[in-house]
């Protein structure tokens, strides 16, 4: 089959189109003919040598993709051949095939395309378990997501508009704040307004998603209200900082954090029940869709990953494999 490798750890330049092996199902598994697969920030992290794959995963790169299951494991009995499907990967999209676990597969939303479908997983597992089930949003509450035109971002914001949030999002241009405030978040321009001012004047952030770290810590800690929480999910400047711990007592925050790869099999397999039973209804209803930026053709995939270094991109980035 066609997959894009990873020669050596690099820039873009190193992602190169190859035949290699079709991967083999092992119990438990299905093999998806893939026709689009997304691309995400963990792509290029892994392909400049800064996020190996996790024990016995594919070292190709590519955390989530749609298409059709041509086959199934042992003791598979959710799944049948030719039923369209999306999932979360442990690595493997960028591939004309790859395989996952049954149950970290999900079906494709009615309504929606498979190249939307292929950014669903990766942004909706990551959003779900972080802002739901790890963050504890509740309807009412003040939320506030950094980077909030990307595919997490743009994701982030639909969930807790639908859960009754009122959501506030950072970005760094007129037109990514307009996406957001499109979505219906307060979009606040880092560049020209300071994101604390905005969330003090609010009453403070119940709940603060954060991708960012280095010098948004700090800050983040002063434009969140007391008993408050904050959990990390990135940290595109730096994971160190200097701060106050004092702050974090007298108002009783609760600093928390995690990545989703390396995660069992059992835990994404419980986001994924998750997802199906909350999320899934939202997208079916219209109340969530991906905010898609541009397509590729695996052959480009050097492309798509310039596209998202460059950081002008609103929403996802998908590769057309099919």
């Amino acid at each position: 089959m066609k997959a894009i490798k990873i020669s050596k750890a690099g820039g873009p330049d190193v992602l190169t189109l190859s035949d290699v092996a079709k991967p083999e199902i092992s119990s438990g598994e299905i093999l998806i003919e893939v026709h689009y697969a997304g691309v995400n920030r963990p792509d290029c992290l892994q392909r400049a040598g800064l996020y190996a794959p996790p024990s016995g995963a594919s070292p190709l790169p590519g955390l989530e993709a749609s298409g059709v299951v041509v086959a199934v494991g042992e003791g598979v009995t959710q799944w049948s051949v030719g039923d369209q499907v999306c999932a979360l990967l442990p690595g493997g999209g960028y591939a004309q095939y790859a395989i996952c676990r049954a149950d970290h597969a999900l079906p494709i939303p009615k309504g929606v395309e498979m190249r939307e479908a292929a950014c669903l997983p990766e942004t909706c597992f990551t959003v779900w378990s972080n802002v739901v089930m790890r963050g504890g949003l509740k309807s009412g509450e003040r939320f506030l997501v950094h980077g909030g035109s990307s595919g997490i971002g743009t994701t982030a914001i639909q969930i807790a508009k639908s859960l009754g949030a009122e959501v506030f999002a950072t970005a760094g241009s007129a037109a990514k704040v307009a996406a957001v405030e499109e979505l219906g978040a307060h979009g606040i321009n880092y560049r020209d307004a300071d994101f604390v001012e905005v969330l003090t004047a609010h009453g403070g952030a119940n709940l603060v998603l954060d991708m960012v770290g280095g010098s948004y810590i700090s800050r983040n800690i002063k434009a969140m209200a007391p008993d408050a929480r904050m959990v990390f999910i990135a940290f595109l400047e730096s994971p160190k900082a200097e701060i106050n711990f004092a702050q974090v007592m007298m108002k009783r925050l609760t600093i928390t954090g995690s990545t989703l790869r390396p995660q069992s099999d059992a835990a994404k397999a419980e986001i994924a029940t998750a997802l199906r039973e909350h999320v899934w209804p939202m997208i079916e209803a219209g109340a969530l869709r991906p905010v898609m930026d541009q397509e590729f053709d695996l052959a480009d995939a050097r492309d798509a990953h310039r596209r998202m270094e460059q950081g002008d991109h609103i929403g996802k980035i998908v590769l057309r494999v099919k």
